[in-house]
């Protein structure tokens, strides 16, 4: 049974060997344009920066097991990108965003991050909370790029540099778990299950499950599982065995189709909730469709794509203008918000007169109440915490745009306000 914990260890100690070749093998190259003083406003500068531009860079997954949310996230960001060079750029520079998909494979993930280093002034965005933390020690060494990751687990708060978007995994599974007690009947003495990707992302929401639990009186009974593991069956059966009242999913999109179409198809009809990252409007169009919209809802750090908000409106017809025929998803929230929290850094920055690294990060701590238009509003003033506690809940449901509607508007649970991640 510690096969797979082994495996992770394994993967870690691969990283860290590999983050160490590649730090060793830049750390001596001279930091161009490091401190000089342009023509453009005497603006200070650094990596990334010249007259005339500012260089973004992105590391996405749009081939590996998170496509689906790569391809949003990326073009919410290319969009963005668009919008604000054709209205002047910020502190009249245009801004150029280099995208590498690293298909979620840790190689090719760090080695596109040790690529554009010396190039970009940050990331908007670094989907894969392994890499990112295996780079966490790199980044808040030397290289002090701003970092803006798709990713949302606990390990990765404490750096000035890696800024989590939202509630981290755990956080945001204990306010599911108080949606199912106080909106799904879930009650004292009832078992939980709950099935979670081993590693960082599954482990992170189960430590939530288990806060949660211990605070309603609920029995955890845990299921682990692979990446690669798409049949849920030998999930369900044991869940059924054991008599739980309702399941919490911390996976990705095709294991919670699969769970939920198992269990409905199997007669374990309970409640079952996912993390953020869980779901993708494509699979009302798969057999477990009709499962989803009667049994599954999921928690989010925002409101959905299709929201009723200016914002959200705005943001969806110009993502279909540009992308005419691709699908909306709350991915596009995601990178929009990113691009919107870094371009507004920049801008601050700017301001100050101060467009290196550290510059745009020091504009960044200052940014105590943004607003990105999705319903949350982010303190990014303490690296310690999350930018917000807050969660959403959506379900499925094919009629509306994005097919996902708001069940729960934006709350905090008391339980996870007394937590500390």
């Amino acid at each position: 049974m510690n096969h797979g914990r082994q495996a992770v260890r394994g993967l870690a100690a691969a990283l860290a060997a590999l983050v160490a070749l590649t730090a060793a093998g830049c750390s001596s190259k001279a930091k161009t344009g490091d401190g000089k003083e342009t023509g453009a406003g005497g603006v200070k500068t650094g990596e990334g920066v010249t007259d005339k531009t500012i260089s973004l860079g992105a590391l996405t997954d749009m081939t590996g097991v998170y496509a689906t949310l790569g391809k949003s996230v990326t073009q919410a960001q290319q969009l963005y990108v668009k919008q604000v060079n054709a209205a002047g750029g910020i502190c009249g520079r245009q801004l150029e965003l280099t995208v590498r998909d690293h298909g979620y494979d840790p190689q090719k993930a760090l080695a596109a991050y040790t690529e554009l280093e010396p190039k970009v002034v940050g990331y908007t965005q670094f989907i894969g909370s392994p890499f990112v933390a295996a780079v966490k020690s790199r980044v808040d060494g030397q290289d002090k790029g701003l970092v803006l990751p798709q990713a949302w687990s606990a390990s990765l708060l404490g750096s000035p540099y890696i800024r989590v978007l939202g509630a981290t995994y755990d956080v945001e599974t204990i306010n599911a778990v108080d949606f199912l007690v106080k909106d799904k009947g879930l009650k004292a003495g009832d078992k939980l299950g709950h099935v979670y990707f081993e590693g960082d992302y599954g482990e992170n929401a189960l430590t939530g499950s288990k806060y949660a639990a211990g605070k309603a009186g609920l029995t955890v009974v845990e299921q682990k599982i692979k990446p690669t593991d798409n049949d849920m069956s030998a999930q369900v059966a044991a869940l059924k065995q054991a008599g739980v009242k309702a399941v919490v999913i911390s996976a990705g999109p095709r294991q919670a189709a699969s769970l939920v179409g198992v269990a409905a198809a199997t007669g374990l009809r309970v409640p079952v909730v996912g993390n953020n990252s869980a779901f993708a409007p494509q699979l009302l169009g798969t057999q477990a469709g009709p499962a989803l919209e009667k049994m599954y809802w999921f928690a989010s750090p925002s409101l959905p794509i299709g929201a009723d908000t200016p914002t959200a409106k705005k943001l969806v017809a110009d993502y279909q203008a540009a992308y005419p025929g691709e699908g909306l998803d709350n991915g596009i929230v995601a990178g929009w918000t990113a691009a919107s929290v870094f371009g507004e850094a920049l801008k601050k920055a700017c301001a100050d007169k101060d467009l290196t690294r550290e510059g745009v990060d020091k504009a960044l701590l200052t940014m105590k109440a943004h607003d990105a238009g999705f319903g949350m509003t982010h303190d990014l003033g303490d690296p310690e915490a999350p930018s917000s506690r807050e969660s959403v809940i959506l379900q499925p449901d094919k009629s509306v745009p994005g097919g996902m509607r708001t069940v729960r508007q934006p709350f905090v649970s008391d339980a996870a306000k007394s937590y500390t991640p």
